[in-house]
């Protein structure tokens, strides 16, 4: 059996393998996706190990926080591309689309009686962490988690790294022996597998398969479901082939830009990769590779140094070095701390130095002070916010640069610290197509000091947390033509 790294594979319950299965199963669960996959080429090992055929459950809860139109078109264009690629693969795949909350309920106790083994995706955030802690005790069947989310495993270190700084050092000593690592790009081909003559029908009469149509985000079906329709579809489409097609993009028309104009909320030099990210639909190791086909790179050019910079490390052009350093540094130190602590989305797993600044100034006279309708409608006095709330709504996502300004005057305009933070969480996990993230939790939480040091002057409300002004913002980079766009929408709202 071949075998993948050993620290991306994680036992989750004390059953055995059943020998008596009649297939492997792949429960598909973050990591949507058929190539760049290591848990399907691990599913995949087990399948010619045993000698059985392979089977892809991929589900779509209707239940889950934030569920909209948005969200879940976004991961039923992903479903259907993985149908079209798996349509003449010796593999059973077999998507399935929640109708109402708990109908899909017994669906994956069903699979197991009849599996010899179960593969899912170690994810270490949002509800996805409690939902396999929750089943795999009841399954009488072996349940292996598989890591494929960075080019780090997850648990290569049981340290939390307070900062970037600390974390960079850390990748500097020991993600070289990493980055020779890497998944197959299409565990499927040449694998030699028995297909499945056909799955028993306690579950496809029970749990029908969605069909194509459901697959091409139906309108007609997606309302019918029980989920957020206010929150509506954006113009940006999900699945791995739009996110091939991105980085792509990204690669041969913006990079060259990123380090002199990815702060400029006005230039489109920004990946625009984070949602593909966050569902699984693209692999960091795929980014990497077709960087390093890009610039034509090779091991040996990383630096001897272990300093922590942000530059110069990986031997790459100034760009490029700007880019890896988001991509792995930054998100990576993200998943770092959602296995490792289950708090990482509660407000008293900030530093003690931040909580001890915030709790001095809770009390602290605020110049506005809005309520969360007032945030979510973007009706504040200050039309560079409210542009980037209209962004947030409109299209999902917001400039990087302005995500931080953001954050900053929710913390400066709500009656306290911990409203702030929900605050946060909520606009940021219902509108934002790459939210309840790892990634997108270190970023608000980097708005109340994670990942930062105490700064001077102390303020009033901030007390030695940064702060940032839309002034100061308006001063450093363009934003006349931003709000002229955004504001415009929200006058046609």
């Amino acid at each position: 059996m071949k075998n993948i790294p050993a620290l991306r594979i994680h036992k989750a319950n004390d059953a055995d393998v059943n020998p008596r299965g009649t297939f492997i199963l792949y429960w598909m669960i973050a990591t949507r996706r058929t190539e760049w996959n290591y848990a399907l080429e691990h599913a995949v090992a087990w399948a010619k190990e045993l000698d059985r055929p392979l089977v892809i459950l991929e589900a779509l809860r209707s239940g889950y926080p934030w569920a909209s139109d948005r969200l879940h078109r976004f991961i039923l264009d992903g479903m259907a591309d993985n149908s079209k690629r798996l349509k003449n693969r010796a593999v059973t795949y077999y998507p399935y689309v929640e109708p109402k909350p708990g109908a899909g309920k017994g669906l994956l106790s069903a699979f197991a009686r009849h599996a010899c083994i179960i593969v899912t995706d170690d994810f270490p955030a949002f509800f996805l962490p409690r939902m396999v802690s929750s089943l795999s005790p009841r399954l009488q069947v072996k349940l292996e988690k598989i890591d494929s989310n960075g080019v780090l495993p997850m648990r290569a270190t049981d340290r939390v790294f307070p900062t970037a700084y600390a974390f960079r050092r850390f990748l500097q000593k020991n993600l070289p022996d990493h980055l020779v690592q890497r998944p197959e790009v299409d565990p499927l081909k040449d694998a030699g597998l028995r297909k499945l003559r056909s799955l028993p029908k306690e579950i496809t009469q029970k749990w029908p398969k969605a069909s194509e149509k459901i697959l091409k985000g139906d309108p007609a079906f997606l309302r019918s479901l029980p989920i957020d329709h206010d929150v509506g579809v954006v113009e940006t489409r999900g699945g791995s082939v739009q996110a091939q097609k991105k980085l792509h993009e990204f690669l041969e028309d913006r990079l060259p830009a990123y380090s002199e104009k990815r702060n400029q909320p006005e230039e489109e030099v920004t990946s625009g990769l984070s949602p593909y990210l966050h569902f699984g639909h693209l692999s960091v190791h795929e980014i990497f590779h077709e960087l390093m086909e890009y610039e034509d790179w090779f091991f040996d050019r990383l630096s001897p140094r272990t300093n922590g910079s942000r530059s110069g490390w990986w031997g790459m052009n100034e760009p490029a070095e700007a880019f890896l350093d988001e991509l792995i540094t930054w998100r990576e130190l993200g998943f770092n701390m959602c296995w490792q602590q289950s708090d990482y989305d509660r407000y008293g797993s900030l530093p003690d130095w931040a909580l001890a600044t915030l709790d001095l100034h809770k009390a602290d006279e605020r110049p506005y002070l809005y309520s969360l309708e007032e945030f979510e409608k973007a009706e504040t006095h200050d039309p560079i916010w409210n542009a980037a709330q209209m962004q947030l709504l409109s299209e999902g996502r917001i400039h990087n640069y302005l995500r931080m300004l953001w954050g900053k005057k929710i913390l400066h305009w709500s009656s306290g610290p911990e409203q702030a933070l929900r605050i946060m969480v909520e606009l940021n996990n219902k509108y934002a197509l790459d939210g309840r993230d790892p990634n997108s939790y270190s970023g608000i939480f980097w708005v109340l000091g994670r990942y930062d040091r105490a700064w001077g002057p102390e303020r009033p409300v901030f007390g030695k947390i940064r702060y940032m002004s839309s002034k100061n913002t308006a001063r450093k980079v363009r934003v006349k033509d931003y709000i002229k766009k955004y504001g415009k929408r929200l006058n046609q709202k």
